[in-house]
């Protein structure tokens, strides 16, 4: 294989990721091997291990690198006065950075029970957590948090690698869409009008109150000792998810 120009031009760790990446891309997990990545870059083989410690470590670098470089370039918005809004359109952004890096997406969320989470994936993870922490602060939330993230991310993985496993003809993108909605209609209240005469009542309001009180708890950190937070943290868990 030709050593494309701009990897030798660039720095040795800069060339090892996108030689790495280049082969991602166009080969898939097995095509990367220490002795295709040193070839296509342009080092001996114990550099690539100097360097980022071993495969794994190579591996993790070029998908954080291409989420970097993802969300820089191509996801980047302002949070709007709709936290709601904000977390669909963060859905919509994780499915098309699925559908553009189909090998770099398989390797973060592809098996999941054999590889440790990447560190793409785990900002990922901290990313989707911070919009829906912002989705229970404004009292739009019926389930806790956690159970919030991990059934939105169950649910994204779940639907990008379906369609990444789909032939680019024969996908139905509005099966995401679809996807999107049924979790959001799972974790999110009824919109509550500015009157508020049609709120929802009952254990759904007060599981909604309680995620929202227990997600600005550390907006008063003196307020209560740990003791009391805890306590605290306990109750609201509990009125959050009546039995």
């Amino acid at each position: 294989m030709a050593v494309p120009t701009a990897f030798r031009m660039a720095g040795t760790r800069t060339s090892i990721v996108k030689a790495a990446s280049h082969l991602l891309t166009h080969g898939g997990r097995e095509a990367v091997s220490s002795r295709a990545v040193s070839a296509l870059a342009g080092v001996q083989a114990p550099t690539i291990y100097r360097q980022f410690g071993d495969m794994a470590g190579l591996l993790d670098a070029v998908s954080h690198e291409t989420f970097a470089r993802y969300v820089s370039q191509e996801a980047t918005f302002e949070p709007t006065g709709d936290p709601a809004q904000d977390l669909r359109r963060g859905w919509d952004i994780h499915v098309a950075f699925g559908l553009a890096h189909p090998a770099v997406y398989a390797l973060m969320y592809g098996n999941r029970a054999e590889l440790s989470a990447t560190s793409a994936a785990q900002q990922g993870g901290e990313v989707l957590r911070g919009l829906i922490v912002r989705v229970a602060q404004a009292g739009r939330l019926q389930v806790t948090v956690d159970r919030a993230a991990q059934m939105i991310a169950a649910a994204g993985q779940g639907v990008t690698l379906e369609l990444i496993a789909t032939p680019p003809e024969s996908r139905d993108l509005q099966l995401a869409t679809a996807m999107r909605e049924a979790v959001m209609s799972a974790i999110l209240t009824a919109q509550v009008p500015e009157d508020r005469s049609g709120e929802q009542s009952g254990p759904q309001r007060v599981a909604a109150r309680a995620v929202a009180l227990n997600a600005v708890l550390e907006e008063a950190p003196n307020v209560l000792s740990g003791a009391e937070r805890q306590l605290l943290a306990e109750w609201l868990e509990r009125l959050a998810n009546p039995r």
